[in-house]
């Protein structure tokens, strides 16, 4: 037998005999075992060194290899043949059973024989479609306990089939579902849902935990994964530490996009439920952040929450975040918003664009997405609360101007600190206004009644809010160039203003402008508001000095108030009929000047407690912010006598200034080119005049 490893020399002497067969001992066949997990296919120079090295001729090698070849071949093929028999065996018994349940159908109603005949192919496939449901339904049950804290039943007590055997598949799952799958599947009665259907729901869920997670974490973590930076007084977040400690919670990293990260904490005078439910309505998260957030709506309520407290909210957001500059695009964000409660007093929110979840989102949403973005909230005692902001996004840089480039690579632009400075100022103004509103006024400036009080400051909102929308570079804003004085940077855009009581109607020209100036934010901010220098700027004093006539403060920094202003006389024979509507505020992140002119009859009606919906006004203004960390050119001291070579860098200011004028009565009228000419030499010259006062004309 040519395939054996025997010892045939006592053949020809011999013949009847058998032949003896070699057997390896067990060192041989231990030897050769390793050798063949090694290498199966040993080559002619590696059977010699194995029977060599075992005392083995080579041809004995050669047939031991083919023959554990054949062996192992033999044993896969019974092992997969042991699968397949398994696998004929489990389908001949589902064939059976299928065949069984269409002979003997049974009434799902009373459990007894069905009176229908046999059962047809489409019933068949719309049980198999409600078997697939309920597990879908098991699925998302699951899930909507990991949001609310509890066990959520799946089916509740009623039968699983209508009563009519026509009403079969989608149509036959329960209709009194528990109150929180309810929820997380088709959202409050009322709403705005519809537009998500139950599968993606589910994953926008499972997103919104993994993103509650790595908020969490990051707002926690210590300086492994924020790195202190000394001399800025700022943290930076190690990205090779994130990427180790967070999978990828959204699609990857479009190619193009910029990335920023910050992380900013404070107290803020307000309580965690009053600033939860400001963040998930979204028209009090407007109201709170109106420099910030040009337009924003709810476009899909998940879940409403549990118990009647924001515990478990899941909403889907649109949103478009603006810098007051037409020099940088506005970010649209299209995100998920949740809110979870962590303990007693400690809350989160945390915000995650959905965008590589919807096959069907605008192009424009992918030059911005959010990654895991909100902000940690504990209860403090004395009414506070502590607030951790953590903001995390990629964007497109490449629209934005060069002046703001240095800003956005901070992150001061739409970062953390921006957020958290203008959610202190804000509270921090209600926390005063609640305080004092029934405080009768002793200082002569004041208005004497609260409801006197509360309308002014009705108007002043409304026109800081017109002002904070109208200067951006929206998507809604068609902003056009002029070739002017500032470096080829003057914006203007029209629009018709017809039917609203709260704006003159007719054509209405916008003009701004951008420009850096080497002075301090502060000592800028300070000098466009002192109603005693404007006449330096505003070619609307005649030349004098402004009276305040009227002042409410909104906050312990004075530069935080609502202001009345009259233009002084410039002789005993001139009477002055003009009053001007000024409101500044401050905080870390900018400064806002905002003015309008507004009729005297008005303002008594306002200031007597009247509606102030039908003050017609107009807003001017300013935006302040700093420059960036970035090394420009350094600033004037707030003295104006420039910096010594040892002193400290004071950072400039980007400035933009925008004006909001009635050019035609009749909103049907053509825009002039003289009425252009005229906008671009105002704030031209404005420009030109705040940098003669501030002894900076070269910049």
């Amino acid at each position: 037998m040519d395939g054996g490893s025997g010892d045939d020399q006592d053949a020809a002497d011999n013949p009847p005999r058998k032949k003896r067969y070699h057997r390896h001992t067990p060192q041989q066949i231990q030897e050769l075992e390793a050798l063949f997990k090694e290498c199966p296919h040993p080559d002619e120079k590696q059977r010699l060194d194995i029977s060599k090295r075992l005392n083995l001729e080579t041809r004995q090698v050669k047939f031991w290899f083919q023959n554990r070849r054949t062996q192992m071949k033999t044993q896969l093929e019974r092992h997969e043949n042991s699968i397949l028999r398994q696998e004929n065996e489990k389908l001949r018994s589902e064939n059976l059973s299928i065949r069984d349940a269409m002979r003997n159908p049974i009434c799902t109603n009373c459990g007894g024989p069905a009176v229908l005949g046999e059962m047809s192919f489409e019933e068949q496939q719309l049980r198999i479609e409600n078997a697939r449901l309920k597990e879908e339904l098991d699925r998302l049950c699951a899930l909507a306990g990991k949001f609310f804290g509890r066990s959520i039943p799946s089916m509740p007590s009623v039968p699983l089939m209508p009563k009519s055997s026509l009403d079969l598949g989608v149509g036959g799952m329960p209709t009194s579902l528990p109150s929180a799958s309810a929820d997380l599947m088709h959202g409050p009665a009322g709403g705005r849902t519809g537009n998500i259907i139950g599968i993606e729901r589910s994953m926008l869920a499972e997103l919104a935990l993994a993103s509650m997670e790595e908020l969490f974490k990051m707002a926690q973590a210590d300086e492994t994964l924020w790195i202190p930076n000394l001399d800025a007084g700022k943290e930076t977040l190690n990205y090779e530490e994130y990427m180790r400690q967070f999978p990828s919670t959204i699609t990857p990293k479009p190619i193009g996009l910029a990335t920023e990260a910050t992380r900013e904490t404070g107290m803020v005078i307000t309580n965690s439920l009053n600033l939860v439910e400001t963040l998930m309505d979204v028209d009090h998260w407007k109201e709170m952040f109106p420099c910030m957030i040009s337009r924003a709506a709810t476009v899909d309520v998940i879940s409403s929450g549990m118990g009647g407290t924001r515990n478990g909210a899941l909403q889907l957001m649109y949103a478009e975040l603006q810098v007051l500059s037409p020099l940088v695009p506005a970010r649209e964000v299209y995100f998920l918003r949740f809110c979870k409660q962590h303990a007693e007093g400690v809350w989160a929110v945390v915000d995650v664009s959905v965008d590589g979840l919807r096959d069907n989102s605008p192009a424009g949403f992918m030059k911005c997405r959010r990654l895991p973005s909100g902000c940690l909230i504990q209860d403090m005692p004395n009414g506070y609360s502590k607030v951790t902001w953590v903001e995390h996004a990629e964007y497109d840089d490449r629209g934005v101007h060069r002046l703001y480039r240095s800003l956005l690579n901070s992150g001061m632009a739409f970062g953390a600190q921006r957020w958290l400075a203008t959610l202190q100022r804000q509270c921090e103004c209600l926390a005063i206004l609640i305080a004092t509103a029934n405080v009768p006024a002793r200082d002569p400036t004041a208005i004497p009644t609260p409801n006197g009080r509360r309308s002014m400051l009705r108007l002043a909102q409304r026109m800081t809010d017109n002002f904070c929308a109208g200067v951006s570079a929206s998507t809604v804003h068609t902003w056009n160039k002029l070739s002017g004085n500032i470096d080829d940077d003057v914006r203007v855009m029209t629009r018709k203003s017809v039917d609203d009581p709260g704006e003159p109607p007719g054509v209405v020209l916008s003009a701004a402008t951008s420009v850096w100036l080497p002075v301090s934010p502060q000592r800028l901010f300070d000098f466009l508001r002192d109603e005693r220098l404007r006449s330096e700027w505003d070619i609307l004093s005649n030349g004098g000095p402004m009276q305040e006539m009227a002042h409410i403060p909104k906050g312990q920094d004075p530069g935080n108030c609502v202001s009345l202003l009259r233009a002084s006389a410039m002789n005993s024979n001139q009477s002055s009929s003009m009053l001007i509507l000024q409101e500044t505020c401050t905080d870390a992140s900018g400064s806002l000047v905002v003015y309008a002119p507004v009729d005297i009859p008005a303002m008594h009606v306002v200031m007597s407690g009247g509606d102030p919906a039908y003050v017609a006004l107009l807003p001017s203004g300013f935006a302040i912010l700093p420059d960036g960390p970035e090394c420009r050119p350094l600033a004037l001291n707030p003295t104006g006598n420039g910096v010594g070579v040892n002193s400290p860098r004071v950072g400039g200011s980007l400035l933009t200034v925008a004006f909001q004028i009635l050019v035609n009565s009749l909103p049907t009228a053509k825009l002039t080119v003289e009425s252009v000419e005229t906008v671009n030499n105002l704030i031209s010259c404005t420009v030109q005049k705040i940098k003669a006062a501030l002894h900076c004309e070269d910049a």
